[in-house]
């Protein structure tokens, strides 16, 4: 399904701030750029990632899980297959439904939050 991905595309899984840490996400966007992809903490069974956008990423989907992005800087599209685009500017959010193809772009240099399923593998199943 994945077609190629970005040649700067970064994913870091690990969890890098844990638990009873402050998660400096200022610290992440300032140090960071596009595609980066960073796994900060673990609540229960989901993981909260921060994501760095701008381009096209290309079209996946996640069979098992549901994924959520809210935007902190910037505007995304999101393509959803058989759907209208979803534009979404800072402080909007959209939840993508597991086994649904999709996709995020961005014209500008974007920081966006997601919410998903431990185990998620960022490019799509």
């Amino acid at each position: 399904m994945i077609d190629e991905l970005p040649k700067n595309f970064r994913n870091n899984p690990d969890d890098k701030y844990g638990q009873l840490r402050v998660v400096d996400i200022p610290a992440e966007i300032r140090d960071n750029a596009p595609w980066f992809n960073q796994t900060l903490t673990t609540v229960n069974d989901a993981v909260i990632r921060l994501g760095i956008f701008e381009g096209e990423f290309p079209w996946h989907k996640h069979t098992d899980q549901d994924e959520f992005f809210l935007v902190l800087e910037g505007e995304i599209a999101l393509d959803v297959e058989g759907r209208d685009t979803v534009d979404l500017r800072t402080f909007e959010g959209y939840t993508v439904p597991k086994n649904v193809v999709h996709r995020p772009r961005s014209s500008q240099r974007s920081v966006v939050l997601m919410v998903e399923s431990v185990g998620i593998v960022s490019t799509g199943d």
